[in-house]
């Protein structure tokens, strides 16, 4: 069975590794869903058996359960590739990714770095910095390194990749939009071979051989800032995935720091946004280090629950009624609405609830927004 209590991790044997991932590899299910499954149905196996009938409840007849080679197929896929597929609650899971909303329950892991490490900072900034962002980049990544920190970052072009090369032997993660054996930009194939031989880590939840998509930069960008105490911003544009990043991170509670530059420079407009809306000016690593060396330590003590499979928890059928989820259709609409707002206005059991919001997310019908929000599709 699988285990998980507050300080003691949770060890999943092959088969509910395989189910898992299936799961997540299912048609509209993403990190929540995937949550709510296991909540509800107990396992991932109990899960996986319920998808076709929850989708056509809420009006999909043809849902794609993701098959079972496909999902041996990736597994393997990672093994040929030195790679490993952890859960969410697993020791070599990162500790500081688990306290965002709606973790990824799997990650594809690579390299000699365990990531149970929570003294984590995000480097990032312009793909098509400045010399002297590059230099700043490199020596924030040496000092920062020198005092236990391990460097977070995205492997592109610029800040990102000065940052990995200043931390490659006090440790880097680089995390993929793709697949974890899709290098991009493929000329970082080089500095990936750094990685692997020295102290590095590639991560990603996307499958194995997947090509980043535009789509998934935001979703990397996500995990770049849920796996770091807090992000660095180095030279960025106004409207750049550097400020995406920053965002995530002011969501995730995050510390945001920003090194400031030129106004007459547009790689430091974002930047010096940042600093105008609160983000920590930043000019040396000893600013960092003052304010990260309290969050570490809270995040070295605070206990944290893990997902485990359970009884499957009992559904209220009988609530479970045509007039019930018409009644939920009219209340819902374009505008995100708080589920708990939901629950007083439908005056139904919040499992009932939940199962009709997981048949029309399953249908692709439903969207789930931060802050227990969900809306219409369309």
């Amino acid at each position: 069975m699988t285990t998980a209590t507050a300080g003691r991790a949770l060890v999943l044997n092959d088969a509910q590794r395989l189910a898992w991932l299936r799961l997540i590899r299912s048609e509209n299910v993403g990190p929540r869903t995937f949550r709510q499954l296991l909540n509800h149905f107990g396992s991932a196996e109990n899960a996986l058996k319920a998808l076709p009938e929850l989708s056509k409840r809420g009006g999909k007849a043809a849902y794609k359960v993701c098959p079972t080679d496909r999902a041996e197929a990736e597994l393997e896929a990672a093994r040929r590739f030195g790679a490993r597929i952890v859960a969410l609650g697993e020791p070599d899971y990162p500790p500081n990714l688990r306290r965002i909303d709606a973790p990824p329950p799997l990650l594809t892991l690579k390299g000699p770095l365990n990531a149970s490490s929570p003294r984590t900072l995000a480097i990032i900034g312009a793909r098509n910095c400045s010399l002297a962002g590059s230099k700043l980049a490199t020596t924030f990544a040496e000092e920062l390194g020198r005092h236990g920190y391990v460097i977070v970052s995205g492997l592109a072009r610029g800040i990102d990749t000065a940052a990995h090369k200043a931390s490659l032997r006090t440790g880097s993660i680089a995390v993929f939009a793709g697949g974890i054996d899709v290098i991009y930009p493929h000329e970082n194939r080089v500095l990936v071979s750094h990685l692997m031989d020295e102290s590095g880590l590639l991560a990603t939840e996307m499958p194995t051989g997947l090509k980043p998509r535009a789509r998934d930069f935001p979703r990397r960008n996500r995990l770049i800032s849920g796996m770091s105490l807090g992000v660095l911003v180095i030279e960025a544009a106004s409207r750049s995935g550097s400020l995406h990043t920053a965002r995530f991170a002011l969501e995730q509670n995050r510390e945001v720091f920003a090194v400031p530059g030129s106004p007459l420079d547009p790689r430091s407009e974002g930047a010096n946004r940042l600093i105008q809306q609160g983000a920590a000016l930043t000019i040396d690593a000893d600013d960092i280090l003052q304010v990260l060396e309290t969050q570490n330590q809270l995040s070295l003590t605070t206990q944290f629950d893990e997902p485990m499979e359970s009884t499957p928890n009992d559904i209220p059928y009988n609530e479970l009624t045509q007039d019930n989820r018409q009644r939920l259709l009219y209340a819902l609409g374009p505008t995100p609405t708080d589920v708990d707002e939901l629950l007083r206005f439908l005056e139904i059991p919040a499992p009932a609830l939940q199962i009709m919001l997981l048949e029309l997310e399953l249908a692709g019908r439903l969207e789930r927004h931060r802050g227990n929000k969900v809306s219409l599709v369309g």
